[in-house]
């Protein structure tokens, strides 16, 4: 029996040879006799795994030299503080700012996070009776001059909106690229820190991902935790206490998956694919409506309504028998939000617009 498409936002859904590997890594993985969640993280086999995949992700984003990649616990939400913490200057909080955009349900959470450590300045807000459908132009953005780094959101999960650039700034460039990243190519030199939840498009939760450029690490505002120092985790290879073992090595199983298929020139070419497909499909009716402007639709995240919302339960019901999960839209917004990220097959969004198609003509 097939499996059944998984729409979640995270914990999303893995590729399929990936749970397949793992399964069969399960017992003895490479004739250790150990299953990876038993091993030592300090021992020869999980070290190799490790090296093996901070490699893979090297590669596939062509991440330069001066930079750390960091695999870390806490997820993205912990980065809303790691950040400020690691990158704020100043002795005092009023000496302490860094400018943020706001464009979703996520940069919100970061902005009130950074708040607890210094000045915050909306260098550009889109929000409009408590609602997002876009991102700021570069146009729009109020830098400051005395800010530490900007920080935006690049994919916001819950309302679809994508930024459409990378903003242009003379301070650090800090995103939170959960549900964005190795979607496709990126220049991580234009960063100052990328950071990431694993759930989405990496792996399994509890894992969260960092890469960091090197200048920007050591100088913490006082009273930071030893492991919430950036330089605490870089010095020791992600081991200064006990990794997400198992997530991190099933990050590496997806890491060599992605690399199988080409790399990520070519994941950009099937996601982008996916998206138009979906997005035509909805803009091509009456009874599906999405609200995001439409050169700022995400790629990975889908929201769209039903003309008529009290549908919306039959609709979800009759996904579920279709083989089409999780198709409920975030509490905070409402509707469906369809999550199609790197493990969605192209066949799962055929299939999505196939039920629509159907749900529409026999109860539109």
């Amino acid at each position: 029996m097939p499996r059944p498409y998984n729409f979640s936002a995270g914990p999303a859904m893995l590729p399929e040879a990936v749970l397949e590997r793992a399964r069969e890594e399960m017992l003895d993985w490479h004739g250790s006799g150990m299953c990876v969640a038993e091993m030592s993280h300090r021992g020869k086999e999980f070290m190799s795994i490790a090296q093996q995949a901070e490699a893979d992700l090297r590669e596939l984003l062509a991440v330069p030299d001066g930079y750390k990649v960091l695999f870390l616990q806490g997820g993205a939400s912990l980065q809303f503080a790691m950040a400020p913490m690691n990158l704020l200057r100043g002795a005092s909080p009023a000496e302490r700012k860094a400018d943020y955009l706001k464009t979703g349900s996520w940069s919100k959470k970061a902005i009130s996070e950074a708040k607890r450590f210094g000045s915050v300045h909306i260098a550009a807000s889109t929000e409009q009776d408590g609602t997002f459908t876009r991102a700021p132009t570069q146009q729009e953005l109020d830098l400051s001059a005395d800010a530490a780094y900007l920080h935006y959101t690049p994919n916001e999960t819950i309302e679809g909106v994508e930024f459409p650039y990378v903003p242009e700034a003379a301070v650090p460039l800090v995103a939170d690229m959960s549900s964005t990243i190795l979607s496709r190519p990126i220049d991580v030199s234009r960063f100052g820190v990328i950071y990431a939840g694993a759930q989405k498009n990496i792996g399994p939760a509890g894992l969260a991902l960092v890469i960091i450029r090197d200048d920007l690490m050591g100088q913490t505002i006082d009273g930071t935790p030893v492991l919430l120092d950036y330089k605490t985790h870089a010095d020791n290879a992600s081991m200064y206490n006990t990794p997400p073992t198992y997530a991190w090595y099933l990050a590496g199983l997806v890491f060599q998956w992605l690399k199988d298929l080409g790399g990520l020139a070519g994941m950009a070419e099937i996601n982008q694919r996916k998206a138009a497909k979906l997005y035509a499909a909805i803009d091509g009716s009456d009874f599906y409506a999405n609200p995001v402007q439409p050169d700022c639709r995400s790629w990975m995240n889908v929201p769209f309504t039903l003309a008529d919302a009290s549908l919306d339960d039959a609709f979800l019901a009759g996904a579920k028998q279709a083989g089409l999960l999780t198709l409920k839209g975030h509490r905070s917004v409402g509707g469906m939000r369809a999550s199609i990220y790197n493990a969605m097959p192209e066949a799962g969004v055929d299939a999505l617009i196939a039920y629509m198609a159907e749900f529409e003509r026999t109860r539109g």
